[in-house]
């Protein structure tokens, strides 16, 4: 990704897409896809780091007891 277009991505995922298209003088339906492409889900991530942190807590619960 070029540095203008990381720069609108980056405006894309804190601006709505009304507002994008004003700031930048794009059309409406080009802002709607730039947020559309910008929307960050973390949901996966934080499940995912969840769990690491948990077999990470059982695996140090596991070498104290052994130890």
């Amino acid at each position: 990704m070029t540095v203008p277009a990381a720069a609108l991505a980056a405006l894309a995922a804190d601006l709505p897409s009304p507002i994008l298209a004003d700031v930048t003088g794009m059309h409406h339906h080009t802002a709607l896809c730039w947020v559309a492409y910008a929307r960050r889900d973390w949901a996966e991530y934080l499940a995912a780091r969840a769990e690491d942190e948990a077999n990470n807590r059982q695996k140090k619960g596991n070498s104290a007891r052994s130890g």
